[in-house]
């Protein structure tokens, strides 16, 4: 029976220990190029078994945030590669989370300030997050996005693959595709966001299309078992919905069971909410999804994600509904989470207001114990 505290085997990657540091976005990257301060919270944080990097864009135009990081030019990969040298050198593993977020962007942020691109005209009733030029800072409207072209599309799955290859560059173990909370591919999953008539849209085997092609894509770049995908089968974040998540999300689940993926990250619930939300009127079955992925010959780890405390993690790996347990917020006030999961440690309590944006306060000054 595994605990969180046993090493484990991801694909191609070992981890010392079950105890993930999900993606949580920090805005503290300007100009979308990491920098030292970005290298002492990640470093802070090496002794998780696994490190997932906030949501890094692949391109400008999926940018969605000021601040938040990407890997599309020679700079940030040069910046990148300063964080998981200090992560490696603290014994450490980091896989990079690549994003395209769609139609959760604003025109500001966009290359020539262009509208946001989608799988269909939709606007997302959502926000995102910009600092202005004297360095305020304040959450505003979503654009209307306009519809991808078919072109444009297969351009982007190339984009995908060409951010991977630099993450490896860049040195991380392995990427994280974010295919989760209302972002590109996930806005091309659901039925109430992807209105498209060609081969991306209509029926759920075409408006997964896309997710497949980033996959295929990233794993023949990377290999595989250096490959991981993000999901959260029924979150409303950022304005996304589906009509029937059941046979959406155990559709994606048979599928993937053919890449040989290093791993399958689930949101339960809401994303940084109500653990048992639901969208229509039946409960989303998770173990479903997680059985039908195993019974197709799945062989990737099963991660699961949101409102975790120790015992929570503790009894699904005794029950053997997941072999990795992400912790998200936790990470962020306590860098030294393992130890205090460890001995049962009694954790430092979160600023929220210094989640996005701003300097060392509340990103790289939380006491670790002994500290």
């Amino acid at each position: 029976m595994a605990n969180l505290f046993d090493p484990i085997t991801i694909g191609d990657v070992t981890l010392e220990n079950r105890i993930i540091m999900g993606p949580l976005m920090r805005n503290r990257s300007p100009d979308a190029v990491p920098n030292e301060l970005n290298v002492e919270y990640y470093r802070q944080r090496a002794s998780a078994g696994l490190i997932i990097s906030e949501a890094t864009a692949i391109t400008e135009q999926g940018q969605g945030y000021s601040h938040a990081p990407g890997i599309y030019s020679d700079e940030a990969v040069e910046g990148w590669r300063h964080v998981t040298t200090a992560v490696h050198e603290s014994g450490g593993k980091i896989f990079c989370q690549l994003v395209h977020v769609g139609r959760i962007s604003h025109k500001s942020l966009q290359p020539f300030g262009d509208p946001p691109v989608a799988p269909s005209p939709i606007q997302a009733r959502a926000k995102t997050f910009v600092v202005y030029s004297d360095g305020s800072s304040d959450f505003i409207e979503t654009s209307m996005p306009r519809q991808l072209k078919p072109y444009e599309i297969s351009s982007i799955i190339e984009d995908f693959r060409r951010a991977a290859a630099r993450a490896m560059e860049a040195g991380f173990d392995g990427v994280e595709i974010h295919g989760a909370n209302g972002y590109l591919v996930d806005q091309f999953l659901r039925s109430g966001a992807n209105q498209r008539t060609d081969l991306y849209g209509g029926p759920l085997e075409n408006r997964a299309r896309f997710m497949f092609d980033v996959v295929g894509a990233i794993s023949r770049e990377i290999g595989p078992g250096r490959t991981a995908i993000r999901l959260s089968p029924v979150a409303p974040s950022n304005d996304i919905h589906d009509d029937k998540p059941q046979a959406l999300f155990n559709y994606l689940a048979s599928q993937l069971s053919a890449y040989d993926l290093a791993y399958v990250h689930v949101i339960e619930g809401a994303t940084g909410g109500d653990r048992v939300y639901q969208q229509g009127p039946e409960p989303f079955n998770y173990e479903e999804m997680r059985e039908t992925y195993y019974r197709t010959d799945g062989s990737g780890a099963w991660m699961v994600n949101n409102g975790y405390d120790r015992q929570l993690a503790i009894d699904a790996l005794e029950k053997e509904r997941a072999d990795l347990i992400c912790f998200g917020r936790p990470f962020v006030a306590n860098p030294d989470l393992v130890r205090r999961l460890r001995i049962n440690a009694q954790l430092n309590a979160l600023d929220q207001r210094t989640l996005f944006g701003g300097d060392e306060k509340g990103y790289t000054d939380y006491p670790v114990l002994g500290g």
